[in-house]
């Protein structure tokens, strides 16, 4: 421990500083990891957040948006910041020089997390039913549905492997169980408007 004081205490305030950077982030980010890994959650409170596209908060789920100004993209930044400035050391004698570097690679690691992060978001999948995705698929009828909107029959809907039943409506005629309808619109929040295919 004392040579690493040693070590410490010899080098210069810069240097000192990007060292205690990288080494603090560093830290963090690890301990972020491990608590993403093993699910335990979020680590982003209450954080400003900024809607980039898809994706969502630091543990993909946290409802569409990254989070820019983040604890997680901070501590992305400061690794940038701190691994850049230790390693540019050695080639960049000027501190200002050094310390625009250094920024510089900070954005890009918080630019090539987010890119990372949205590739993952691609990957996740909500196994969640929504009636929206039914528009436009078949279905079969249950119970049948009465012509021009007079009544509601049901249609049974198959969605990754279970069946979904919904209350069905139709402009056209009478369409008696046992046929194939195709759905293309919702009315309301749970009846769906169908055609007889």
């Amino acid at each position: 421990m004392d040579t690493i004081t040693t070590w410490y205490n010899a080098l210069d305030p810069q240097m000192r500083t990007y060292w205690g950077i990288a080494i603090f982030a560093s830290v963090v980010f690890l301990i972020q990891m491990i608590m993403t890994f093993i699910g335990i959650g979020d680590v982003d409170g209450g954080d400003a957040d900024f809607d980039l596209g898809e994706g969502s908060g630091d543990t993909l789920d946290a409802g569409g948006t990254l989070q820019l100004f983040s604890v997680r993209n901070i501590i992305n930044f400061l690794l940038g910041i701190g691994w850049a400035g230790v390693c540019f050391s050695p080639y960049i004698s000027n501190s200002v020089l050094l310390a625009i570097c250094s920024f510089l690679v900070g954005c890009v690691f918080v630019a090539i997390f987010a890119f990372v992060y949205k590739q993952m978001r691609r990957l996740e999948h909500d196994g969640a039913f929504k009636i929206k995705d039914c528009v436009g698929q078949v279905a079969d009828v249950y119970l049948r549905i009465p012509a021009q909107r007079a009544g509601e029959g049901k249609i049974q809907y198959s969605f990754q492997g279970s069946v979904q039943e919904l209350p069905a409506i139709t402009d056209g005629e009478q369409i008696p169980s046992g046929s194939k309808v195709r759905v293309i619109e919702i009315i309301g929040d749970h009846t769906v408007l169908v055609e007889k295919i």
